[in-house]
């Protein structure tokens, strides 16, 4: 089946060796976020959290190479530690991005916690696979957080 242009959803999973209140807080916390956020090579310079409905974020980017860049959004539903939803944007967009919905919900999932996100919907299928790359790259770095804080 052929999607219509601008309808790509992104959708990925993981499990994350530790409990969901943990995770939840990897995922919400400024200081945890600066550990593990964005693709390999990638820093956080700075994380700014309100974390409620209708609070913000933003996070200041560093890739390997190239300019400092910023993400940034605003919580839609926020139920801890089981569900976060929230807009996701480019403060210095390209002319395929726009602005997107994140919905990342935790489950147990044995002793550790299953993370199902969902992005979309993408303009280009090419921004579609770069926050593929950008996610799958995230979450190897979230579990060796993780694991690193299991010791």
């Amino acid at each position: 089946m052929t999607q219509e242009p601008g309808t790509g959803w992104l959708e990925l999973s993981c499990v994350v060796d530790a409990p969901a209140e943990q995770v939840f807080a990897l995922l919400t916390e400024p200081g945890q976020l600066r550990r593990w956020w964005g693709p390999h090579g990638f820093t956080v310079e700075r994380a700014d959290v309100d974390l409620r409905v209708g609070g913000a974020y933003r996070l200041t980017m560093r890739p390997p190479t190239g300019e400092v860049f910023h993400i940034a959004g605003e919580y839609v539903e926020v139920v801890r530690p089981a569900r976060l939803v929230m807009t996701f944007r480019y403060e210095e967009p390209t002319p395929d991005d726009r602005e997107t919905v994140v919905t990342l919900v935790l489950a147990a999932a044995g002793a550790g916690t299953r993370v199902d996100l969902g992005q979309g919907a993408f303009a280009t299928q090419e921004r579609l696979e770069l926050h593929r790359g950008g996610w799958t790259d995230s979450f190897d770095r979230l579990r060796a957080t993780a694991a690193a804080d299991r010791g």
